[in-house]
């Protein structure tokens, strides 16, 4: 069939692939939501393991992601970078699928079972007995090193298989005319396996133990096995698909992304700093970014200290976590499908960006005002009128600011960003964009466990570090509100005039004008300056 069949309306929005694509799209989204379907089955298993292990609790999390998810991070892109310069990028997927299936394997097999026998119990509670209080997490993350390697190599699937492997060998063997009508389904499947991992996370996390299978001491062990064999069998597929679509499904005949596509550039923090410095309009766009990343995590870590305190039990908690993925794919998948898009071009950018941002604030606030003032009569009788308790709540609405900031990110908050950047010409919008990575993506995902981290050292426990971290919530979401109302007028006022602009000024200066038909493309809420109206 000739792939220059225009679709109806329906299909092009629900389906609009060709039959003669189907032998390279079926696999290739399969792939996508296999690796997505392991990145979440993995996100719930590390969290449970690290957080309801003895003598831990989710203040270990910010000293895992400082002091070894970072180093690894490291380690990891510099292994992806030899293998890449050495081998094909078929090659360096299967073997950087070996290393992941290889650890897992390991850790399921022999580091799980023997922990006991592995782990440094008494070097940890000499040092407990040394240091002060707020280093137990620091302590937890050594005492328990075979689950905090477990919880490293989970978080890094997510950026060495998905973010990495995944989407270059994507780029490399998808066109650009398939990519327009491909990727946008690929994420329609990442929030369906986010459902279907959460089904399974909590159909794993049962309590009956299965004495004829020789594994475990008790039934959670035994619900590690299942996931972890689900993890590897879903991972041996994802080989086998990745075979298929590279020996049988590869026939090019247009130019692919990786061709046409400049490699995404990579600046240091320092040129990152210099770049915004020039432009209050780049500036505005990092702290939005910043201001997400901060505050999702100063946030989870505290409701996952809550959820512990809910459900104790690993199976408890564990199936606790299937539930919110399943709530949050849930939202983002009608929210993807039928709202974001309306939003976007039935009311302005500033609408829009908003949103987030003032979800983040009202269920930040009801999670941190029930954890704080959980003991109070007034709380206690709230609680009680809903036939239900302030810790309860407290996770409820936990639940609510985790599952709601996740859902808005992938929809609303992902696309006014990426509008953000098209007033800039094509060199600020490509600079701009890397500075904005290093700054506001990777400086706030770090930056937030240092600073809970900070917290813990200082007042001993999470609990005592409440009050402080909601305050810096709040000011953190001040910022983000400012910056989304001020980028908004810089944004309207350059529309309406259908301005583009550089990294060279400050105030900003027209380089080109934005084509009739690009305007009312993206922005058909942006009114025309009356002095370009021609009259007829």
């Amino acid at each position: 069939m000739s792939t220059t069949f225009k679709f109806g309306k329906v299909r092009s929005f629900l389906w609009p692939i060709h039959s003669s694509e189907l032998k390279k799209f079926i696999p290739m989204i399969l792939i996508f939501f296999l690796i997505a379907f392991n990145y979440n089955v993995l996100r719930a298993v590390k969290d449970t393991l690290v957080v309801t292990a003895p003598s831990s609790g989710a203040e270990a999390i910010p000293f895992i992601k400082v002091w070894a998810i970072l180093p690894m991070a490291l380690l990891m892109t510099y292994i992806f970078t030899k293998l890449s310069n050495k081998y094909s990028t078929e090659k360096v997927f299967y073997i950087m699928m070996g290393i992941f299936l290889g650890f897992f394997s390991l850790f399921t097999f022999i580091l799980y079972p023997l922990r006991d026998l592995l782990q440094p119990h008494s070097f940890a509670d000499q040092m407990q007995g040394t240091l002060p209080q707020g280093f137990n997490g620091f302590i937890a993350m050594i005492r328990h090193w075979t689950l905090t390697s477990f919880y490293v190599m989970a978080e890094l699937w997510g950026t060495a298989i998905l973010s990495v492997c995944f989407w270059g060998f994507a780029n490399e063997v998808t066109t650009v005319h398939e990519a327009k009508r491909f990727y946008s389904l690929f994420g329609v499947g990442a929030n369906i396996a986010g459902i279907l991992s959460g089904e399974v996370a909590v159909l794993l996390s049962s309590k009956r133990f299965f004495s004829f299978i020789p594994y475990g001491k008790d039934a959670w062990e035994q619900s590690v096995l299942f996931m972890a064999l689900t993890v590897l069998a879903t991972g041996f597929l994802i080989i086998g698909l990745f075979r298929y679509i590279s020996k049988k499904a590869i026939n090019l005949d247009e130019p692919t992304i990786s061709q046409v596509k400049k490699p995404r550039e990579k600046i240091s923090l320092k040129k990152s700093f210099s770049y915004l410095g020039r432009s209050k309009y780049l500036l505005f766009i990092a702290l939005i970014v910043l201001s997400y990343n901060l505050t999702t995590h100063i946030v989870e870590v505290v409701w996952k200290n809550q959820v512990k305190s809910l459900c104790p039990n690993p199976q408890d908690f564990n199936a606790y976590m299937g539930h919110v993925m399943i709530y949050t794919g849930l939202i983002a998948t009608p929210v993807a499908l039928f709202l974001s898009g309306n939003f976007l071009r039935k009311f302005s950018w500033a609408f829009s960006a908003l949103i987030t941002p003032l979800v983040v604030l009202i269920t930040g606030v009801c999670f941190f005002t029930f954890f704080l003032y959980r003991d109070t009569p007034s709380a206690l009788k709230f609680a009680s009128f809903f036939g239900s308790t302030p810790l309860i709540l407290s996770v409820f609405f936990g639940t609510m600011q985790n599952t709601l900031s996740r859902a808005s990110k992938y929809t609303l908050f992902d696309a006014t960003k990426e509008i953000a950047f098209i007033p800039l010409d094509k060199d600020a919008r490509r600079k701009g964009k890397a500075a904005i990575d290093g700054v506001g993506s990777r400086l706030g995902k770090s930056s937030g466990s240092i600073i809970t981290q900070g917290f813990i050292i200082i007042f001993a426990t999470l609990s005592a570090s409440a009050p402080y971290i909601a305050f810096l919530f709040l000011i953190i979401l001040g910022v983000w509100l400012i910056s989304v109302v001020a980028l908004g007028k810089r944004f309207n006022s350059l529309m309406s005039h259908k301005e583009k602009i550089t990294l060279q000024e400050e105030p900003m200066q027209v380089t080109d004008k934005l084509s009739e038909k690009e305007l009312k493309k993206y922005f058909p809420f942006a009114k025309a300056n009356k002095k370009d109206k021609v009259k007829k």
